[in-house]
């Protein structure tokens, strides 16, 4: 049953002292003038899934605009997001969201990032202090995107973390470990590391190569160990890339264009092509994490496809949700049926595609599972297949959303980031939560 009530405050009514307590500095966005300036018919907005038992939405608001945005790979235990700006005229920063799921605040630390405006962050799966930018860079009038691999101080890292008082005021210096040197490939697109590995192995995408390096000596030297070109006409770009966890970690997904290619890192080599993905600019990709050759695309064509790359004629399924172009695409690391899409049309779609996951038929987990919250309920599972559908569209972004994410310590909860500065985190909603669990 839909229901239909008027938007709330977001987080508790102490929010705004809170934010200014915890965050100094940040902006808390959630009762901006334009906010206010909607009208009654706006302000009642359809929540799809959502009811008033689950819990509010958590804002932080970034003082620059920004639209890089990872969860801290390596760390499973607290809720962790890294997010990097993008300012033209003061230093620019990697801000380290901790949200406090237990009393629903954020804590952050403030990382200087000072050699440009970031285009792309990557933390590293094997280490939780080491990350990957993209960022601007102007040398002789000529603005190249560059790349490089940092280390956040020891402080900030989980166990011996300041406490915020101590530190949220205060900016850190990033070490830097390498450069990914590109001055021969071009503007560097994005670092995506190696899923399983040891974190000494990532891949960077430059105009149109693809560049596969090995991190030696602590990180401190990348050493460049193989690489691809795009061949044919015109002036072929990548855009985006994303590491398989499959095939012991042995091939790629690259997009350029309209066009999503799959690489055999061993040889380099193309091993499929999917020939107009999407009807114009491809601007994501992610793979299934539990269910082989099943990748997710989306793009400027307002759609989400999902394929199975053994036969690329045509996707497996297509969602036409969004109406403008699609930024950021991310299943669930744990629940591969749960996707999420951020997009220009500044919503944020959690979608249940359950019909192409790992388990279409639901999932059964013993007792022992459950936490005492969550509690086998009495009433017995159907076994009819669930329907792929809505499960919530968020709308908590003003601007444009150029990404959303999982968090790596907790599969029920997720971030999303608008280049207004506006990160958002959000929990899936409880009744979907349980219906999976139990």
């Amino acid at each position: 049953m839909e229901v239909w009530y008027p938007s709330r405050k977001v987080g508790p009514k102490n929010f705004r002292q809170r934010m200014e307590r915890v965050c100094p500095g940040a902006r808390e966005s959630t009762h901006d003038n334009k906010r206010q300036s909607h009208s009654l018919g706006t302000d009642l907005r359809r929540l799809s899934g959502r009811s008033m038992e689950d819990d509010a939405p958590v804002i932080y608001g970034l003082e620059f605009q920004a639209r890089a945005l990872t969860p801290q790979t390596a760390e499973t235990d607290a809720i962790r997001f890294l997010v990097g700006t993008q300012s033209l005229k003061y230093d620019n920063q990697i801000h380290i969201i901790d949200f406090d799921d237990e009393n629903n605040i954020i804590n952050k630390n403030v990382l200087l990032h000072q050699v440009g405006e970031i285009w792309h962050i990557s933390a590293s799966p094997a280490d939780r202090g080491v990350l990957a930018t993209c960022y601007n860079n102007t040398s002789d009038s000529k603005v190249l995107t560059c790349a490089a691999v940092w280390r956040m101080p020891k402080e900030l890292e989980p166990g011996s973390h300041e406490s915020p008082d101590d530190s949220s005021s205060t900016a850190h210096t990033l070490e830097l470990l390498c450069h990914l040197d590109n001055t021969a490939h071009g503007s560097m697109a994005c670092v995506s590391w190696e899923p399983t590995g040891d974190g000494k192995k990532v891949i960077s995408l430059a105009d149109n190569h693809i560049l596969l390096w090995d991190l030696q000596e602590s990180s401190s030297q990348a050493v460049l160990a193989s690489s691809a070109s795009l061949e044919g006409k015109g002036q072929l770009k990548f855009t985006s890339g994303r590491w398989s966890p499959h095939h012991n970690c042995t091939q790629v997904a690259t997009a350029n264009d309209t066009a999503v290619r799959g690489w055999d890192t061993r040889s380099m080599s193309q091993i499929y092509c999917i020939e107009n993905a999407h009807g114009q600019l491809v601007r994501d990709l992610d793979f299934n994490p539990n269910k082989q050759y099943y990748l997710a695309s989306c793009g400027d064509d307002c759609k989400v496809k999902f394929w199975d790359t053994r036969n690329v004629t045509e996707p497996v399924k297509t969602l036409e949700e969004h109406s403008h172009w699609v930024w950021s695409v991310r299943y669930n690391h744990s629940h591969d049926q749960l996707v999420l899409t951020g997009s220009s049309d500044s919503r944020v779609i959690l979608s249940n595609m359950v019909s192409i996951s790992s388990e279409p038929f639901g999932h059964l987990v013993d007792d022992d599972d459950l936490s005492d919250q969550e509690e086998r309920r009495p009433e017995e599972k159907s076994q009819e297949p669930p329907q792929d559908s809505v499960i919530a569209t968020y709308e908590e972004h003003e601007d444009s959303v150029y990404a959303v994410d999982w968090s790596s310590a907790d599969p029920w909860l997720f971030a999303s980031l608008s280049y207004d500065g506006r990160l958002v985190i959000n929990r899936v909603p409880r009744a979907l939560k349980y219906h999976i669990l139990l």
